[in-house]
């Protein structure tokens, strides 16, 4: 606000605003700077990645999602009604993109979020249950209104990985919602898992209650790829 007013004082004359004129600048300008440290803090906690935004994402023909389903996903009132999102889809097909793009979608409307591949999120449990703030760990994690859990099933879980992803899932159901990004079709989800009774815990709190996004076409990281340059030979 100090600063508001040392740019009017050194600003060229123009026309005097009224005491209200000022005042309205000032609260205006004030609620812009709270908001944008707000949403920038948010997003530094999510980990979003700088370049994942939904008006970038590419709906174009053939990829498996259209604008007005992504305007619907941009919207995030599948976060207000505590639904999830899983996010299908081959290699490079940009599962993990439109994971993030979620994410910083949910920032700018206020929530909380956090983008982590699932093999370090297991991983991080893992170090947390050694150290013994395992618990703690969980309860950052059920605060957060919106986790995108990239790779999922990249690689088989052991049992107690199993255990800790329940752990988490169970703390969210109905609470708060998950994004999944994965290469193996949800059909597919229970063998990949492992452990029936667990795979069904886990699938029953994310599947039942999620948008399904599978994503087609070719690897948009192929179509940003630097073309090799050609040179010339001479004979």
């Amino acid at each position: 606000m100090a600063a508001m007013l040392r740019e009017r004082a050194a600003a060229p004359a123009t026309e005097p605003l009224s005491t209200d004129e000022m005042i309205g600048l000032l609260v205006d300008r004030e609620w812009t700077a709270r908001e944008n440290k707000r949403l920038h803090r948010l997003l530094k906690d999510a980990r979003v990645p700088s370049d994942a935004c939904m008006e970038d994402f590419s709906c174009e023909a053939g990829r498996g999602v259209d604008r007005s389903f992504a305007r619907v996903l941009g919207s995030c009132q599948w976060v207000r009604a505590k639904q999830n999102v899983i996010v299908l889809g081959a290699t490079g097909a940009g599962k993990s993109f439109l994971g993030g793009a979620l994410a910083q979608a949910a920032c700018r409307q206020g929530f909380r979020a956090l983008v982590i591949r699932t093999p370090r999120l297991l991983q991080q449990l893992a170090v947390a249950r050694a150290d013994g703030t395992y618990a703690n760990a969980l309860a950052r994690l059920a605060k957060v209104a919106v986790l995108v859990l990239d790779d999922f099933l990249l690689a088989p879980m052991t049992d107690v990985e199993r255990r800790d992803l329940l752990e988490v899932l169970e703390d969210r159901y109905d609470r708060s919602s998950t994004v999944i990004t994965s290469q193996i079709p949800t059909k597919s989800w229970h063998q990949a898992i492992g452990e029936a009774s667990i795979a069904d815990a886990i699938c029953d709190r994310v599947v039942h209650n999620a948008h399904l996004v599978t994503l087609r076409g070719d690897s948009m990281r192929k179509k940003k790829a630097v073309a090799p340059e050609v040179t010339e030979t001479k004979t």
